[in-house]
């Protein structure tokens, strides 16, 4: 799907990360956004962003219903969806809570879901419009130490590759979006009690020399091509093929991984 001046867009955790980017490369596109958050009032990041803003949070049936009537009333419809907005967890099994599990089951897993289950209906009518759903490099691999984490992502690789079968005979496209660290904020959102992942995740992200903005540039690119499965850079591109292609090899690198993680504790 080509993103011009007639492209109308919805992004969820819009006012951050890899949102904001979005948000802003989508604007000066000359695309029509809405750029939604949690937060009650427009948040100082979207500023001089031309894009409106509406509160919505992910977990919440009204607040998306709520964005649904506001796309309709005021746009008569939608053209790409962006099921963006997510936060971290991770750490040993041992160490997990189970309400950090349903924490961000509702929020990465569910608020996605929430996303297409609400729009879906709309686009189907119209017969065209995309999904972008971001999940992560963490949804095709599964480190150790990462179980929250890699099951909700997971979990989004697979219900984006089942919309888009099912989706494909309305003309609806899907995407996925798998990067691995990057720089963003995400950081701030982690839970968890193994403070030794929490450690090594944070150095990851904020050690990353790519930015949002960097993978935001990728994903529309992507987008517009009609890749299935957004892989936006090589670490990720190698890993995934090690998987599929080389499991011998892919299995023992992440037995050492373990191996490593254990010396430590």
């Amino acid at each position: 799907m080509k993103i011009t001046a007639d492209s109308r867009a919805l992004v969820t955790g819009g006012a951050s990360g890899l949102g904001l980017a979005l948000v802003r490369r989508l604007a000066e596109r000359g695309a029509r956004v809405l750029a939604t958050d949690i937060h009650d009032e427009r948040p100082a990041e979207l500023d001089g962003v031309a894009a409106e803003y509406r509160r919505l949070d992910v977990t919440s049936d009204v607040d998306w219903s709520a964005a649904r009537d506001w796309v309709v009333e005021n746009w008569s419809g939608l053209d790409l969806l962006f099921n963006n907005a997510g936060v971290a967890a991770g750490g040993r099994i041992e160490l997990s809570e189970m309400d950090q599990w349903q924490w961000i089951v509702d929020i990465n897993l569910l608020g996605v879901a929430r996303g297409c289950r609400t729009f879906t209906p709309l686009l189907k009518e119209a017969r065209a419009g995309h999904i972008v759903n971001t999940s992560s490099a963490a949804g095709l691999v599964h480190p150790p130490r990462m179980s929250e984490y890699t099951a909700v992502k997971a979990g989004v690789v697979a219900l984006s590759e089942t919309l888009r079968y099912e989706l494909r005979p309305y003309d609806v496209d899907v995407s996925v979006v798998c990067p691995t660290f990057f720089r963003t904020n995400l950081t701030s959102s982690m839970r968890g009690k193994d403070e030794s992942a929490q450690a090594s995740a944070a150095k990851l992200i904020d050690g990353s020399k790519r930015t949002a903005d960097d993978i935001a540039v990728i994903v529309l690119a992507q987008v517009e091509k009609g890749t299935h499965i957004i892989l936006t850079d090589r670490e990720g591109r190698v890993a995934y093929a090690a998987k599929r292609f080389l499991r011998p090899v892919y299995d023992n690198q992440m037995f050492k991984a373990g191996a490593r993680m254990a010396r430590k504790d």
